[in-house]
């Protein structure tokens, strides 16, 4: 009975899990709106005049706040100074007021009021920002997108906050324990936001049969309103756990400004950071472009729209097909039983099979790019085990960058090929979109898990908020250059909506992705090349990324 009085929160398996669900399911719905408007991309130059340069700064402005105010060096001090309750409560808050900002910025009240007249003749020039090429608006940015980027700008300050602050809480629950299983398991159930976003998306913004994106949106804002509730839970959870330890949330050896001087030093932080940017870079921003450029590369037919494939029934029957995929991949792990293991691995895979043979029946890219995080959600939890009890954390990342180098060359120019076949592009699609998905899920199980290695754990919190706020510059960088790119090696298609000789509607469609794609290859490129020295650094100073979590 004494044992069990002694025993805390964080000694019981299931009290740990419960920790990191709450914080999982806040991620979850934050990701969902990350990518909101990504599945629609063709919806918001058809009802709000957005091109992809608009559409490219709006998305890149989400990090613009991290990167050039410094707000997430901000936020790591926060958490260091203030602890995981008080900083997960305010990123939930934030992200709220962002969303909502967003939300109203693309509905039809926003049209022809006296805000949208003032973001019409105002913020075309930033002094400073625009010598640099920095600025998060330009002269003739519908006034729609530019109020929408003031927004995400909001709900990228909280949205990254909570990226740091859930990081650290699993590094208070877990560590000494199954730590990169627990950070990867997070990640996993955070990335069904992704598929959840490019089925429900379109599928509000087309409810009823009349279109309108911001239905879209506010689907999102509601569910951030449950990711506050999930921090507000976890606060109390927390709160019991200090009440157990006897720690204290404020640091008792307090935050100093050397301290990230001594972050900086570490060449084996530089790697890791500049290997997050590299990776991340690759992956978000296309996720942002993605289903356009399935679009423009796929042929897709009209569906009869008095045929099951067409109705709304079809969008919840093949979400609850993905939770099957999802769920039975995810448990599959956790089986000591080799019989039941293989049995919810044997329904994992009949299910995703369903799930992509209804995407294709949809003829809907955005159904079809939504099998994106479902092979991660299966291997994750294995990489993340194994990183746990046999190491090889920096080999993990020079195959996830070997993988991302294929898939985004794949896309490139053998995707292309198949436009005509119907039915062989959307294989190769689905092939390459789940092996993408794959190689993204080894770095959450081998990347997060080794910062702890690297620095002081006083400093864990401003050392990730330094890794995000490196990583934040390519999430705002790339968005912003698919865009560009996108518009100056398609001048036929810029040229043509100036014209008014091709509608919105076919222009939508009609993008050559090649040179963005091959962009994005690039990066795996360097990521690759930075592995491998990661790999010679860890051998020669020991840092201990090849070796076990638990020893």
């Amino acid at each position: 009975m004494t044992e069990k009085i002694q025993k805390t929160l964080r000694d019981s398996a299931g009290m740990r899990w419960t920790a990191l669900l709450l914080l999982a399911l806040a991620m979850f719905c934050s990701y969902i709106f990350m990518d909101i408007l990504s599945p629609i991309k063709d919806l918001m130059l058809e009802t709000r005049g957005w091109d992809s340069t608009a559409f490219g700064t709006m998305q890149g402005s989400e990090v613009f706040l991290n990167v050039f105010v410094f707000f997430l060096i901000f936020a790591g001090i926060i958490l260091d100074k203030m602890g995981v309750r008080f900083t997960a409560i305010l990123s939930g808050a934030v992200m709220l007021v962002g969303a909502i900002i967003k939300w109203y910025a693309v509905t039809d009240s926003f049209a022809g009021s006296g805000l949208e007249t003032w973001f019409t003749n105002n913020l075309n020039y930033i002094p400073g920002f625009d010598e640099l090429g920095i600025s998060p608006f330009y002269r003739g940015m519908p006034a729609s997108a530019k109020f929408a980027a003031v927004g995400f700008m909001i709900f990228g300050c909280g949205c990254e906050m909570a990226g740091i602050t859930v990081s650290r809480g699993i590094v208070k629950w877990f560590k000494g324990r199954d730590m990169a299983l627990a950070m990867g398991s997070e990640m996993a159930l955070a990335r069904l936001g992704v598929a959840t976003c490019m089925i429900f998306s379109p599928f509000f913004a087309k409810l009823g049969g009349v279109v309108s994106v911001s239905r879209s949106v506010a689907f999102g804002v509601v569910l951030l309103c449950i990711a506050l509730i999930m921090f507000i839970v976890y606060f109390f959870m927390d709160k019991k756990l200090d009440s157990q330890t006897g720690e204290a949330e404020e640091k008792d050896d307090p935050f100093k400004v050397s301290d990230i001087g001594q972050i900086l030093s570490s060449s084996g932080f530089w790697l890791v950071a500049l290997l997050c940017v590299l990776y991340y870079s690759a992956i978000f921003p296309f996720q942002k472009y993605a289903v356009n450029m399935l679009q423009c590369n796929l042929t897709f037919t009209k569906v009869d729209p008095n045929s099951f494939w067409a109705g709304s029934q079809v969008t919840i029957v093949q979400y609850l097909i993905m939770l099957v995929v999802a769920a039975s991949a995810f448990a599959s792990n956790f089986m000591k039983d080799k019989g039941k293991r293989n049995m919810l691995l044997a329904l994992s895979v009949i299910a995703l099979i369903v799930f992509c043979y209804m995407g294709y029946m949809r003829q809907s890219a955005e159904t079809i790019f939504a099998v994106f995080p479902l092979l991660a959600v299966g291997i994750t939890p294995i990489l993340g085990s194994y990183v746990d009890h046999k190491g090889k954390a920096a080999t993990m990342l020079v195959l996830g960058s070997l993988l991302l180098i294929a898939c985004h060359l794949t896309f490139a120019f053998i995707l292309p090929l198949f436009k005509s076949n119907a039915v062989g592009g959307v294989i190769v699609a689905y092939a390459t979109i789940l092996v993408l998905g794959a190689s993204f899920s080894l770095v959450p199980a081998s990347l997060w898990p080794s910062v702890p290695k690297l620095v002081d754990s006083k400093v864990i919190g401003s050392a990730y908020a330094l890794i995000f706020w490196i990583q934040n510059i390519g999430l705002w960088l790339f968005p912003l250059l698919i865009g560009k790119v996108l518009d100056k090696t398609n001048p036929d298609i810029v040229e043509g909506l100036a014209n008014n000789t091709i509608t919105p509607e076919e222009a939508a469609v009609s993008y050559n992705y090649t040179a963005p794609l091959v962009m994005l290859a690039c990066l795996g490129v360097a990521a690759l090349v930075l592995g491998l020295i990661l790999k010679a650094v860890d051998r020669k100073k020991g840092l201990g990324l090849e070796e076990p979590n638990i020893k």
